[in-house]
């Protein structure tokens, strides 16, 4: 297991839903916060989605993973919009 995985296998849903709920929008701060953590934004997000969608991510925090969901579902019918002919 390489330095990064150890990282993100010590970051649990219940902390990315909680940190999604201290900083709900995009900031300098939400990413120094991130990088705190270990974590690049990008890989951040993607695990987001997944602690949003997991039971132990629901349990921890339903308010924040059903508005990550929701988020989640808005975009993409955005983008299928945009390339639907």
């Amino acid at each position: 297991m390489s330095a990064a995985d150890e990282r993100i296998a010590l970051v649990t849903p219940a902390d990315l839903l909680a940190l999604e709920a201290q900083w709900p929008s995009h900031s300098p701060n939400k990413d120094a916060a991130i990088r705190a953590r270990g974590l690049a934004p990008a890989r951040f997000y993607q695990l987001l989605v997944r602690a949003a969608a997991s039971a132990d991510g629901i349990a921890a925090d339903p308010l924040t993973a059903r508005r990550v969901r929701e988020r989640v579902a808005t975009r993409a019918e955005a983008r299928r919009r945009r390339i639907a002919p």
